[in-house]
Parts: C-alpha cells; structure tokens; sequence
C-alpha cells in the first residue's frame, strides 16, 4: 500500500487513530488520547507565535522515510520549504522541526527510531513532547538543552 492509497481510502478516513505505514507498506496505527491532541495544539501554538507567524505548523505531518511513512504529530516547515515543497503528501524531506507527542503505545525504541528518520530525511531537530508536556530536543549532534529553532 503506498500513501496516497491510505489517504484516499473511504474506510480509513474517520478512524480515531494516527495512521502511518512501515516499509513493507502495511499500516500501522495509534490510538491518540485528548491529551494528545491538546498537546499537539499548545506545541504548534508554541512554535507558531516563536516563529512570530513565519513559515507553517502542521499537524499530522506526513513524511516518507526509509522505513515507509511516518507522521509527525506536529511539525514546522519554513517559508522557504514551503516554497520548494509545497503541501506535498507526503513530503520527500522533513519539514526543519518534527515533533513527536508519546503515547502510551510508544516504546523507546519506536521513538528513538522516529528521531533518526527525521533528521535522517533533513530535520534540523526532533522534539519528544511527553504525556505530562515536557519536552526533550533532538539534533545530529545528539540530546540538546533548548531548541535552536526556536531561539533563531
């Protein structure tokens, strides 16, 4: 299955779960608490009015990878990437901020996993939003303090 067949299929398109696809092209899917979803809303809010307006949050951001398609729960994509990219489904390259909120569904490894691909398909940092809201940066350079993104 590839992704454009996920998003087109009637039957997959009211189901109350985070949808993405392995590298087999099977589906994967997530159950999302409220708390999910009000975590995606506050880090997009967060990086929006950070951003100043500049450039585009996306939730439910979908990325190709290595390892089929994975979808950022939250994700900001410059003007400029805007720009080459457009809306594509799904982006060939990460958007320069992914973000991940943890489900209790995660494991560690699901999301240590989540981190390389991102910034393996060029995001400049990872963010792991946990269920109580704190929030841990990723870049290649490893585990960093702050975000970077967010101070430029």
């Amino acid at each position: 299955m590839n992704w454009a067949s996920v998003i087109n299929n009637p039957f997959l398109k009211d189901l109350p779960f985070k949808i993405e696809l392995d590298k087999w092209g099977r589906i994967l899917m997530s159950p999302a608490s409220n708390n999910h979803g009000s975590l995606q809303f506050e880090t997009g809010v967060k990086i929006r009015d950070a951003k100043k307006g500049k450039g585009k949050v996306i939730t439910e951001c979908s990325i190709q990878t290595s390892q089929g398609v994975k979808v950022a729960d939250v994700a900001w994509a410059s003007d400029a990437f805007i720009d080459k990219y457009g809306f594509e489904t799904p982006y060939k390259r990460a958007p320069e901020i992914c973000v991940e909120i943890v489900s209790p569904s995660n494991s560690q490894g699901e999301i240590d996993e989540k981190i390389e691909l991102y910034l393996s398909k060029g995001a400049h940092e990872v963010w792991i939003v946990s269920e109580d809201g704190n929030t841990r940066y990723h870049t290649y350079e490893g585990k960093i303090e702050e975000s970077y993104e967010i101070k430029s």
